[in-house]
């Protein structure tokens, strides 16, 4: 249990590098893709760097918290073969990271980072008439599929994979 709790924790973070390096760094336009569309439409391509050797350092940083992504499931996965893990305890692990991980992602960057600090519009000055006077983010209805229908659906088809073996 202590180690799917570390493994939601790293996840969280991995996260959040990839989230900074893609706004902070990268400012590519098609990283924003889970965006409102209303703040889609109004994100500018930025051609020209923050600074000399902005984008790569952003791409490192982007590239290192996808092969962390990745290394929590292998290493959620390898423990729970080392450690003869039932479907129900795989299912359990998957859950608990994937409703740990959205929990954040609504607390963390919908209400703190959006709203509350407006991080994302000190970086993208554009899109601030559209996070105006908003009290929570955009995707309250598709955060909530994904934390009750979604997670849980995932996690039952690779906990199901994972008994297989």
């Amino acid at each position: 249990m202590l180690l799917t709790i570390f493994l939601a924790l790293i996840f969280c973070m991995a996260v959040t590098l990839l989230l900074i390096s893609a706004v902070v760094f990268i400012k590519d336009k098609r990283l924003f893709s889970s965006a409102p569309k209303e703040a889609l439409a109004l994100v500018i391509d930025r051609k020209q760097e923050e600074f000399y050797g902005a984008r790569k350092i952003g791409w490192t940083l982007f590239i290192m918290s996808l092969i962390t992504i990745l290394g929590v499931g292998v290493v959620s996965i390898w423990d729970g073969f080392r450690s003869g893990f039932t479907f129900w305890q795989f299912f359990l692990r998957f859950v608990l990271i994937f409703t740990i991980y959205k929990i954040y992602d609504m607390t963390f960057f919908d209400y703190f980072l959006l709203c509350r600090f407006h991080f994302f519009q000190y970086f993208t000055p554009e899109v601030t008439p559209v996070y105006t006077n908003r009290k929570y983010g955009f995707n309250i209805k598709s955060q909530l599929l994904k934390l009750l229908v979604i997670f849980p659906a995932a996690s039952a088809l690779a906990a199901w994979i994972c008994s297989l073996f």
